[in-house]
């Protein structure tokens, strides 16, 4: 495995990052999902305490690809695992929850956290935004102060078309670092 290209996916609390990975993962997922004993039980039974894996194989042959696939906890007590997993990561996913906006401080707080670390590309995705408790993603934009560089988009965890489009948008982002690395 030859080319692998090592994604993170991170986020805060409620984000849909374990979600993310099962929908696309050809293996079953590694997980660190514990039940929920402070804060996050209220949003979520279960919660990540070190990180998840998966992987998904794209191309044939010659251009045969790995994605490698890291889900972080998202809570601040778990920053010790973002430092591990971003570590020599291509690029990474923040996925933020549209419906829970007091989550928006701590997307941002990790967002900063992360551009600190790597000069790899991101992507933002805005997940469950069909949610009748979403915000507009302009407002949400606005909250993050978002460079408008950065592509965003919006997502559904569960579904495998629309977590697929979201990869394809950062491997996209990433071709040129990853062509010249």
């Amino acid at each position: 495995m030859e080319n692998i290209l090592r994604i993170v996916v991170t986020g805060p609390v409620g984000a849909g990052k374990s979600t993310f990975i099962r929908t696309i993962s050809e293996i079953e997922v590694v997980d660190t999902d514990r039940k929920a004993t402070d804060e996050v039980a209220e949003l979520k039974q279960n919660t990540t305490v070190s990180m998840d894996f998966g992987r998904l194989r794209i191309g044939e042959d010659e251009g045969e690809m790995w994605l490698h696939l890291y889900g972080t906890p998202g809570q601040f007590r778990f920053n010790f695992m973002w430092d591990i997993l971003i570590k020599g990561a291509h690029g990474y996913i923040l996925l933020v929850p549209a419906h829970l906006p007091g989550q928006f401080r701590a997307a941002q707080a990790i967002q900063s956290y992360m551009k600190a670390r790597t000069s790899a590309p991101y992507v933002v995705g805005f997940t469950h935004v069909d949610h009748p408790n979403a915000w507009d993603l302009e407002d949400i934009l606005l909250v993050l102060g978002q460079d408008p560089g950065i592509p965003y988009t919006t997502l559904n965890a569960q579904d495998m078309a629309s977590v697929a489009d979201t990869l394809l948008l950062l491997v996209e982002q990433m071709m040129p670092q990853t062509v010249s690395s």
